[in-house]
């Protein structure tokens, strides 16, 4: 079960978000996520909230006001080359939607699968 959270800076459109999270959901599904397994939430932030480096590192293209960080907290065990291509087909996917990759940081949080309740207090993979 992937938390995805999706930090942007104040003010972004509907469609911008729903842009994000749909093309998120969608390279993780196209990984090997159910479909049904879809938890997420976006904060936005004022922008003296949300600092980051307009260059770091050595990227092709500045970041701006767009830029969308993107953390997957999901169970450990996943390989490189599933990471890879839900890299590549999220990146994909928001470039058609005319998003800079440049723009978008993804970062991976695993944890081991005791760690999840996910309704009723009920721990499943114990």
């Amino acid at each position: 079960m992937p938390l995805v959270t999706i930090t942007v800076c104040k003010p972004k459109s509907l469609l911008f978000k729903e842009t994000v999270l749909n093309a998120v959901h969608a390279a993780l599904v196209e990984a090997g996520v159910p479909e049904t397994d879809k938890f997420q939430r976006i904060l936005e932030l004022d922008t003296e909230n949300f600092r980051f480096d307009p260059h770091y590192p050595d990227l092709h293209k500045n970041r701006n006001q767009d830029f969308v960080l993107i953390e997957i907290l999901w169970s450990v065990g996943r390989s490189v080359q599933v990471k890879r291509k839900m890299l590549d087909s999220l990146m994909k996917r928001l470039s058609e939607k005319s998003m800079n990759p440049e723009n978008i940081m993804v970062c991976f949080k695993e944890t081991s699968w005791e760690n999840w309740s996910f309704a009723g207090g009920r721990l499943l993979h114990t």
